[in-house]
């Protein structure tokens, strides 16, 4: 219900997802903004800005235009581009993050002298392939850089898994050795 909430689920929403009636689906979106009133603010600032100046701004300065936001009046469409607006410096802020993290893994493998290999980058997950016996001292190194990609009030949460496969995933504080 939090990211519903985050990204503009009215109460009507809710009751589609939950046995609320509307009633009370109105009573604890207003419960909810109450008890995060830094979230509303957020929400309510996002949308200012963007229709104010036609923009916003990742964390790191990227900007995601919606120029036509002033204009709309279609409430479903004003609604959409909205929700955009709100989701975009989150998301886009998690990208760039992990942009830096992606820049920066190969090096801090190559100076540790691991023989670890980035393959690919799914959302906010990178894929590595390593020999088994390096398989920990990766994992550290590899959390510990993206946790560090950019300085933030709140630290960046990392865990790392393994397998040799989708189905077999393991969390690597289980490895043996």
């Amino acid at each position: 219900m939090n990211f519903g909430l985050i990204y503009g689920m009215s109460p009507f929403g809710l009751t589609r997802y939950t046995d609320l009636t509307l009633a009370e689906a109105e009573d604890f979106v207003r419960a909810y903004f109450n008890q995060f009133p830094g979230v509303k603010s957020y929400l309510d600032g996002m949308r200012r800005l963007a229709a104010e100046q036609g923009y916003v701004e990742t964390l790191l300065g990227r900007r995601r235009y919606f120029p036509a936001l002033k204009m709309l009046t279609d409430r479903n469409q004003r609604a959409r581009e909205e929700r955009e607006a709100i989701n975009a410096p989150i998301q886009g802020t998690a990208a760039d993050i992990m942009k830096i993290a992606m820049i920066r893994v190969p090096s801090a493998l190559e100076q540790a002298q691991l023989a670890a290999r980035m393959t690919l980058q799914v959302h906010d997950e990178l894929v590595l392939e390593c020999p088994v016996e390096q398989l920990a001292q990766t994992a550290a190194l590899v959390q510990q850089v993206m946790a560090d990609a950019y300085p933030l009030r709140a630290p960046l949460q990392t865990e790392a898994r393994y397998g040799q496969n989708w189905g077999q995933m393991n969390p690597v504080s289980q490895v043996k050795g």
